[in-house]
């Protein structure tokens, strides 16, 4: 059997932070053995690289877990497409690539739910410890680190630049930085990339990484089990085609899998609720009640418009304009096909009494009405110009479940995300609707907008509104919170420093640990969460050595 000190499941946003860190020179104890186990590929396809590619890879499933969530009733029974990365590098490889921080306030409020290590003082430092930052060195930025950040003002479509002229005249803000000093207002979204390539956490730590000797990567490689003796994780079963590998771990097993497949695997390995574990057969090593349990997820809702001038889609519609714009990526590493959709945004309070935003805003110059079910549009939109302008609540209140089906390893985890079941939500949602409509009629916007497409003259009073909204509000693909953070086992999975509450020898570190989620796009804070995981890690490897 092979013998690692460290076995990392799952090579996605965090697990490639820690690959890279745990097996850096220099690190506490000498120089570490570890292990990297990936279900799907390796991420070389030239989809993955270029920026726009996430809509090839949004339903492949060479690359993408794409789970289905149970018919929710929050959404009028619709379930919701979940796109999860299956390859190298995580859904960093599949994702949109905004970096989106959080507002110091989300992590003072872990910290205060009990997690000593992880307020804004302390994850700020890893923040800038990971960044090279397009904006230079700052109290809020950092330069030299693995992910650079760029800032796309100059470069992003100039429909943007009215988005953010109409934001103003609605009273927001506008702010350059919108992971600077403060989150509120309205500007450019910055976004993972380098010299036209998306920067994965793939690209950015496990690259770099891949010449150690103490390092090893396999993919297509599926944890079915973590392995126990007593209370101790002392390694991981995995099936390689069609065979079942065990490999052992002299320090520790760190689940890296996300928010699916972190609480999905603890489950598998007899860690969870004891009843669903017995229900399956499933020996019970712990009862952990809360995993799977604490799921937590961003809802948007969008308006659309035909426009008067052109946009995004009059690029990538005809058949020239995609030639163009590959030549113009092909040459240049510049256009379209380098940056984003979604290009302008920010974030505001919807009530004046509030401390601290509560809503973010997304703008895309584009539009994909016609695109038939199934096909994610980015290179196939509309035949006409248009636009979406989109409101997503910061922190929403509702809690959902996820539960494995069978103790088969290879069957989806069944995903109630339970979306709008408290007054809160769908308060917050109308509020967002509200102001969409306010954007609409501002000068830069009503010059612009020739027809709104959606939701259209059927959307006036709240009962209206509301209703379109649960026909019509869609996931960001934010889940996390599954294996939460805290210091009761009762009501947690993890402890502060990620260690799994009544176990030994093993770790949850990815968005899956978060109490509650940041406001944002969480692929940042999921990087954070490996940065500051293999701190602690380290830490306690020194103090074994001490």
């Amino acid at each position: 059997m092979d013998q690692f000190d460290y076995i990392i499941v799952g090579a996605g946003s965090a697990g490639c932070v820690l690959a890279n860190r745990l097996s850096a020179e220099g690190s506490a104890g000498g120089k570490h053995k570890v292990l990297l186990l990936e279900a799907g590929p390796w991420d070389h396809r030239f989809w993955i690289q270029v920026p726009i590619g996430y809509g090839k890879t949004f339903y492949d499933g060479r690359f993408n877990w794409k789970y289905q969530t149970e018919s929710d009733p929050g959404l009028g029974d619709r379930t919701s497409y979940w796109p999860r990365g299956k390859v190298i590098g995580g859904s960093s490889s599949i994702n949109a690539m905004v970096y989106v921080r959080g507002q110091a306030e989300d992590f003072d409020d872990w910290e205060k739910a009990g997690n000593p290590g992880w307020g804004w003082r302390d994850v700020l430092p890893a923040y800038r410890r990971m960044e090279d930052h397009a904006l230079g060195e700052s109290p809020y930025h950092g330069t030299g680190g693995p992910l650079h950040v760029t800032e796309i003002s100059k470069t992003a479509h100039p429909l943007t630049a009215e988005f953010i002229k109409a934001g103003q005249e609605a009273g927001l803000a506008f702010n350059p930085d919108l992971n600077g000093a403060t989150q509120e207002g309205v500007g450019y979204y910055q976004i993972t990339t380098r010299s036209g390539f998306r920067l994965s956490s793939a690209r950015a730590y496990l690259w770099p990484a891949l010449w150690r000797r103490n390092l090893v990567v396999r993919t297509n490689a599926l944890a079915t089990q973590i392995r126990f003796e007593g209370k101790r994780a002392v390694g991981v079963a995995y099936r390689y085609g069609n065979r079942v590998i065990e490999v052992r771990a002299r320090r520790e097993v760190i689940l890296s899998g996300g928010a699916i497949n972190s609480p999905q695997l603890l489950q598998l390995s007899g860690v969870g609720p004891a009843a669903l574990l017995r229900s399956h057969g499933i020996a019970v090593v712990q009862d952990s009640p809360m995993v799977g349990r604490n799921l937590q997820d961003h809802l948007c809702y969008d308006h659309v418009y035909r426009a008067r001038r052109p946009s995004l889609n009059n690029d990538l519609y005809p058949w020239w304009g995609k030639l163009r714009a590959a030549l113009r990526y092909v040459l240049t590493r510049g256009g379209p096909l380098s940056l984003s959709v979604n290009q302008g945004g920010g974030f505001f309070r919807t009530r004046p009494d509030l401390a601290r935003p509560d809503m973010q805003l997304y703008f895309s110059p584009l539009t994909y009405e016609r695109t038939p079910p199934g096909i994610r549009p980015l290179m196939h939109p509309d035949p006409f110009p248009g636009f979406t302008t989109s409101a997503s609540p910061c922190r929403p209140t509702s809690r959902g479940v996820l539960e494995i089906r069978s103790a088969d390893p290879a069957a989806p985890p069944r995903i109630e995300p339970n979306y709008l079941t408290t007054e809160q939500d769908i308060a917050d949602l109308l509020a967002g609707a509200r102001f969409l409509r306010r954007l609409a009629a501002t000068p830069a916007l009503r010059d612009l907008i020739d027809t709104e497409l959606k939701p259209g003259l059927g959307a006036h009073t709240d009962a209206e509104f509301i209703a379109d909204i649960r026909a019509r509000s869609y996931s960001v693909f934010h889940p996390c919170g599954s294996c939460g953070m805290g210091p009761d086992p009762a009501r947690a999975v993890v402890d502060p420093r990620l260690k799994v509450h009544g176990l030994e020898a093993l770790r949850v570190i990815d968005a899956a640990i978060f109490p509650s989620v940041t406001s944002g796009n969480i692929n940042a804070p999921s990087i954070m969460v490996g940065e500051r995981g293999a701190d602690l890690v380290l830490e306690d490897a020194q103090r074994s050595v001490a």
